[in-house]
């Protein structure tokens, strides 16, 4: 699995609309539902009550959300554009892929 995740503080007073966008629901995951390779996404707000967020997307592969990117450019950029409307800050934390248990085998005696 491959794993996109965001972190955003949200402008004041645009909290609703921003949860409504970057929620599991929201235009985000409506468009990333376009692809078979998209698996899911959270949205998770701060308990500090900063306004801050992160969302966390999963992919089954780097690839699929690779393609996605490039065959979805349009509307992944103009959905880009909306959303800033309800930002000050976006930033990539990072992406990562999970760490798959490596088959053991038996030591030879």
């Amino acid at each position: 699995m491959y794993v996109v995740i965001w972190k955003f503080r949200v402008r004041q007073g645009a909290e609703g609309a921003f949860a409504a966008m970057y929620g599991p629901s929201g235009g985000w995951a409506t468009l990333f539902r376009t692809s078979p390779g998209f698996l899911g996404t959270e949205l998770l707000r701060d308990l500090e009550g900063a306004r801050r967020y992160l969302t966390i997307d999963r992919w089954q592969s780097r690839d699929a959300y690779d393609s996605f990117r490039r065959d979805r450019r349009a509307e992944y950029d103009a959905l880009d554009h909306e959303g800033a409307s309800f930002t000050n800050v976006e930033s990539l934390v990072g992406d990562f892929t999970t760490k798959m248990a490596e088959a053991s085998t038996p030591a030879n005696d």
